[in-house]
C-alpha cells in the first residue's frame, strides 16, 4: 500500500511542488491539499492519511495549532511533517513540542522530500536527528525542564532502555540501535515500545525532545 499524503500549506506553488515530487514515487500518493491548518481536522477525518505535510505558519491556524488540534481530536492521528522555511525556527520546535513527527525545509532537494515522507511515515529513525539537537540546545530550556525532568523520573527506565533512549537522541534506526548493542531488531523494538509508554511519547521524536528537556542527554 502506498503512504498516504495530505498537503497543508497556504501558497498554491509550494502544494504544487510538493504534490509534483511525491507523486512521482510509485510508493507515494498524495490524497488532498488545504491552504490553512484550520481544514486539517475535517480533511484528516475524511481521507485518513498516512502523513501530513503542513506549513507551520498559516494565516487563521498554523502548523502549531492544528498539529495539537489533530492530536486531540483524531483518534488514530497520522504523522505530521512540518514544513518550513528556516530551520532554525522556534515556531517548528514548538510544533515538535505540540507533537509534530519531524521537520522539512521547502528548498530541500525532491530526494529529500521523498525521504523524510518515507522516514516519517515509518516512524523508526529519528528525522534530522543533529536538527533537532540543534533546536533543542537554542529553545529546549537546557534541561531544566520541570515537568520534563517529572516525567523522566516516573518513568524509572531500565539501565537498557536508557541506553536505547541515548541512541534515539543520535538518530540511530531500530536496525542500527541492534547492531551497536548486539541483539535482535525485535528486541530493540520492544525496548523502544517500552521507553515511549514510560515517558508518554507518542513517538520517537517525542521521546527525544523529553530527553533533552530533562537533561538526560545534553543536546549541544
Amino acid at each position: 500500500m502506498p503512504v498516504t499524503v495530505l498537503l497543508v500549506d497556504d501558497e498554491p506553488l509550494v502544494r504544487a511542488g510538493l504534490r509534483a515530487v511525491l507523486s512521482a514515487q510509485p510508493d507515494i500518493e498524495v490524497v488532498g491539499e488545504a491552504a490553512d491548518g484550520a481544514a486539517v481536522i475535517p480533511l484528516v477525518r475524511q481521507l485518513c492519511p498516512d502523513v501530513v505535510a503542513m506549513d507551520v505558519r498559516m494565516p487563521l491556524m498554523d502548523g502549531i495549532e492544528a498539529t495539537r488540534a489533530v492530536l486531540r481530536t483524531v483518534d488514530r492521528p497520522p504523522k505530521i511533517l512540518v514544513v518550513t522555511t528556516f530551520e532554525n525556527d522556534e515556531y517548528v520546535y514548538e510544533a515538535l513540542r505540540a507533537g509534530a513527527d519531524g521537520f522539512l525545509l521547502k528548498r530541500a532537494r525532491p530526494a529529500e522530500i521523498v525521504h523524510a515522507v518515507r522516514l516519517v511515515a515509518e516512524g523508526e529513525s529519528l528525522l534530522f536527528p543533529a536538527s533537532v539537537r540543534q533546536l533543542a540546545a537554542e529553545y529546549g530550556d537546557g534541561g531544566g525542564n520541570p515537568a520534563a525532568r517529572a516525567t523522566l523520573e516516573r518513568a524509572s527506565l531500565t539501565e537498557r532502555e536508557a541506553e536505547v533512549l541515548r541512541l534515539m537522541t543520535r538518530g540511530m534506526s531500530n536496525a542500527e540501535i541492534a547492531e551497536r548493542l548486539v541483539v535482535g531488531t525485535e528486541t530493540v523494538k520492544s525496548h523502544v515500545s517500552a521507553v515511549l509508554a514510560k515517558l508518554g511519547a507518542r513517538d520517537r521524536t517525542q521521546a527525544v525532545i523529553a530527553a533533552y528537556e530533562s537533561g538526560f542527554v545534553a543536546p549541544g
